[in-house]
Formats: C-alpha cells, structure tokens, sequence
C-alpha cells in the first residue's frame, strides 16, 4: 500500500503566473487556480505541475553546478523541428549545450531547462 499519492511537481520560479501560462501552452492544459504567488496546471486525467513565485529567484545553471538545474521536464513530441518551433514561439530559449540526438534542450522563460524528446 502506497503511503502517500498524487505526486506533484512544484517549480519554483519568478512570476508564478507567466511561467504557468507558458507550460499551460506548451501542454494544453488549463490553469486550474491561482492565487497571488501559486499557480497550478492540471490535465483532464488529473496530473498536475504547480508553480510558486519566490523572491531572490535564482535560474539555474545548466550544465554548470554554480546554481544547479535544480528539476527539469521531459516532454515527449512527434517531430522535434516543429516542437522547436513551437517553444520558441511561446518565448523558450534553445540552450547552447545539445548533447544528444534524440533530444532537445530549452530554457523555459523562468530559466529552467526543459527537453523536447522524439521518445
């Protein structure tokens, strides 16, 4: 028996509720509440990404360790020259660093790194 259920992530980040909006787009799924510094996604089967507003933010730092990355999103798309596009459309950033072919790493607009994978 499960001690606890219903995991959900928590990003910290600047403004809580623009970082929601960018990964509400990216995912299509509806901003759920809010309030002044927490604001929550869910989808329809229930899984949900919170996000809270701290002061003194500091982005991480990827791949670099000063300000380690701290979490980071995988998220699975059918073609990763459209899911670029896509992205950065919604104000990503395509991080320098790309090591890998299957995948494609971005900064969402708070700084965390986020990929976009072809599985």
């Amino acid at each position: 028996m499960a001690i606890a259920r219903f995991p959900t992530l928590v990003i910290d980040c600047p403004d809580a509720d623009a970082l929601a909006r960018f990964y509400s787009a990216l995912l299509d799924w509806p901003v759920n509440r809010s309030d002044d510094d927490w604001v929550e996604i869910q989808a329809d089967y229930g899984q949900m990404i919170c996000f809270q507003q701290v002061e003194q933010y500091s982005a991480p730092d990827w791949p670099g360790q000063e300000h380690p990355q701290q979490m980071h999103l995988d998220v699975v798309v059918d073609d990763l020259d459209e899911g670029e596009r896509a992205v950065l459309g919604l104000g990503a950033t395509k991080h320098g660093t790309q090591p890998g072919e299957t995948f494609r790493v971005f900064l969402d607009p708070a700084g965390h790194p986020f990929c976009l994978c072809s599985s």
